[in-house]
């Protein structure tokens, strides 16, 4: 399997290996036997083949890879896509001619010579079975179904590389920053527009220059210098002799700035190889070399003196273009204020406005006097007002007072119970035993009189056994 056809299989889910026996083979007579399958064949070939064109999968004859164009000088594509199992896709060609109608692709020449925009609907942008039918009923009959020849342009694949684009330049506020050379604009763009760190080939970038400039109107160009215009400035649409000065100050001061990057490397270079020589005894070596890094460093010294007055000019510029702007805003400004005091119409119009609206109030102040005095005077009876506040303070301190009466009787409900509880504790545990009363009890000597004494002494302690008590004091 070549390279593009496995690339179609693993990305894009209309080439699974279950569609491909459809997708190669000759599906033209469905185009009026099944126009949906017909379609959807079309349609799946077409996305694969722009999505391959985008990623860099098409192969082509430029030195550098195309990403907006699709080279067909030559069987090339019908050789990437040819597989064992299924051979060479039978319908390409027709897939590729109704690209062609309508206007899905478009000829590399024509699209970068175009005065109009592409976006302009005229009879060559019919929808191509439009245009069929009308040649069926003239009697000429449909186009060859053969793969067309040249290098079209993908419409399809200018879309993401424009929005990429637009993020790219959302920062560049400045004139100074948004004026290119052509070759600069080349340079600074051709990579970081694509996925993967992908780089647009030179034709790329002219196809996109020109799309940017005709048909998006974001870019000014005049074949040499490229600026990116200012949505909020309608002047902006053409290329001043300012433009071009700065494009050509920047071009310079890139040169420089790889000059000095070059002879930097080239001293690096001559101090490595001088020391090299030194350690080999070759004194003609070391001096030649030695020699060439004094060269290379003063033309090195005189790179970065001029680099650093260009950069100055350039700072100078840019410093410039800032009060040109600061002094548009002043003036529309000062054109805006003059508007608005002219409908305000000047100091003695408001002097007159104020004082007629002092007048309209005082007259408003009197006539609300008038009516104040010709109604009836609104009266209130202190005496009345006194009594009621009295007696709403003397059911408040009834609420209080009854409030605390209830409160007291609680708390001393709470202590009346809290004592009841200590003394049913107290009457469980029994009484005291009086101190010394025992000491006696024992010295005493135990004779039938002294135990009878002791027996009658506890008695008391417990009622339950008066009985059995007496029982035995009698015994």
């Amino acid at each position: 399997m070549s390279d593009l056809l496995n690339y179609l299989v693993q990305h894009d889910e209309n080439f699974r290996r279950a569609r491909l026996p459809a997708l190669y083979s000759d599906f033209r007579s469905q185009r009026t036997l099944n126009p949906d399958g017909f379609a959807a064949n079309v349609a799946a070939w077409k996305r694969g083949l722009y999505s391959a064109a985008l990623t860099g999968h098409i192969p082509s004859e430029s030195p550098m890879q195309n990403h907006l164009i699709l080279d067909l000088n030559n069987d090339s594509l019908l050789r990437s896509l040819e597989s064992k199992q299924f051979g060479r896709p039978l319908a390409l060609g027709t897939v590729l001619q109704e690209a062609v109608a309508n206007r899905e692709i478009l000829p590399l020449q024509h699209f970068l010579k175009a005065k109009e925009s592409i976006y302009y609907r005229s009879w060559g942008s019919l929808p191509w079975f439009v245009v069929s039918w009308g040649l069926k009923q003239a009697g000429i009959g449909a186009p060859g179904e053969n793969l067309p020849k040249g290098q079209f342009v993908v419409l399809q694949n200018l879309d993401p590389v424009v929005k990429a684009f637009s993020q790219a330049t959302t920062n560049r506020t400045s004139p100074f920053e948004r004026v290119f050379s052509k070759s600069h604009f080349q340079r600074t763009f051709a990579e970081g527009l694509l996925e993967n760190n992908q780089r647009l080939s030179e034709t790329d970038l002219d196809v996109l220059l020109r799309f940017l400039s005709r048909d998006k109107n974001i870019l000014a160009t005049d074949g040499n210098t490229v600026k990116i215009r200012n949505p909020s400035q309608a002047d902006d649409a053409a290329i001043t002799e300012e433009d071009s000065a700065i494009a050509s100050l920047k071009e310079l001061m890139e040169d420089l700035t790889r000059q000095i990057e070059v002879l930097s490397r080239r001293i690096d270079e001559l101090n490595v190889a001088a020391q090299d020589a030194v350690r080999r005894k070759n004194t003609i070596a070391a001096r030649a070399a030695l020699k060439s890094k004094k060269l290379a460093e003063t033309n090195l010294s005189r790179r970065h003196t001029t680099l650093s007055q260009l950069e100055n000019v350039a700072a100078k510029i840019e410093q410039a273009a800032d009060n040109v702007q600061l002094v548009k805003v002043m003036q529309s400004s000062t054109g805006a204020l003059r508007s608005l005091n002219a409908q305000v119409g000047g100091a003695d119009k408001v002097d007159e406005v104020l004082g007629n609206l002092r007048e309209q109030m005082g007259e408003v102040d009197e006539v609300g006097n008038i009516i104040a005095e010709a109604g009836p005077a609104a009266t209130v009876d202190e005496a009345e007002v006194d009594a009621e506040f009295e007696a709403m303070q003397v059911e408040e301190n009834k609420k209080e007072e009854e409030a605390e009466r209830t409160k007291r009787e609680a708390q001393k409900e709470k202590e009346a119970e809290e004592t009841r509880r200590k003394l049913a504790q107290l009457e469980r545990l029994g009484p005291l035993p009086v101190p010394g009363q025992a000491e006696e009890k024992e010295a005493r000597p135990i004779t039938p009189v002294t135990a009878t004494a002791n027996n009658l002494e506890e008695m008391h302690i417990e009622k339950d056994n008066v009985g059995e008590e007496s029982a035995q004091v009698a015994v």
